[in-house]
């Protein structure tokens, strides 16, 4: 009541001129907070271009050679198995080196192809904790947390997916071979490397690459904003 009353003492003693500041003043804030808090689904459009990510880019690496001639994604060698990688070639068995690694990146286009629902899955069901600020974050804010919010969950469920990919192009044989074949090295210390997890963490490692991709490219090229939904959430970040 006090303020009400200051308040109608206080406006008399306003010139004309300051209270059309005033006002046009607090309908300019007004305006700032409606464009802020317009109902703009900020967590929405974020899946949606992760989404976009998957659809566009990680669809790429299901194809022949996604993985294999893609050299940001590309699988090769364990470091721990490096030093396998030299001996052979050193031997003349630089065929079986190579085999090898085409395997391993075969295995992972195939598990990626048979596993993409996986992915959608993990963006439908990502809970964002703050969107507004992924959103105004860095030009992967989204990807990377979508990987640190899933990447447990999906290397449970992807990982299967990969063993069964790694016997369905023949990888298994290939390299029991080289493995095989170098352990009877004489004086070479044995090795026995988990390929299934290797091609697993790889794999995702690439998914989570090409999602980057698209979602750098939604942030910088208004052309790859293909909805309303984008355009709007998107221009929001661009006023930042």
């Amino acid at each position: 009541m006090k303020k009400i009353f200051l308040l109608a003492v206080f406006i008399p003693m306003i010139g004309n001129a300051q209270l059309k500041d005033l006002l046009k003043k607090g309908q300019d804030k007004l305006s700032s907070i409606t464009k802020t808090n317009s109902g703009i689904d900020i967590a929405a459009g974020l899946k949606e271009a992760l989404n976009k990510g998957v659809t566009d880019q990680v669809s790429k690496l299901t194809a022949l050679d996604g993985f294999y001639k893609n050299e940001a994604v590309k699988i090769i060698m364990p470091a721990e198995l490096q030093k396998v990688d030299k001996t052979l070639r050193k031997l003349g068995m630089s065929k079986l080196a190579d085999d090898g690694i085409k395997a391993l990146n075969r295995a992972a286009e195939d598990a990626v192809k048979e596993s993409t629902p996986i992915f959608v899955s993990a963006v439908k069901n990502i809970n964002f904790s703050d969107a507004k600020n992924i959103l105004m974050g860095k030009e992967n804010a989204a990807t990377a947390y979508l990987q640190n919010a899933t990447t447990k969950d999906l290397y449970t469920k992807f990982s299967p997916v990969v063993k069964q990919s790694i016997g369905k192009v023949g990888a298994d044989v290939i390299w029991s071979n080289i493995i095989t074949k170098y352990n009877a090295i004489p004086l070479v210390k044995k090795v026995n490397p988990d390929i299934t997890d290797y091609v697993t963490n790889k794999a995702l490692d690439g998914v989570f690459k090409m999602i980057t991709v698209e979602e750098k490219n939604i942030r910088t090229n208004l052309g790859s904003r293909t909805s309303n939904l984008l355009q709007q959430v998107f221009a929001m970040q661009d006023k930042k």
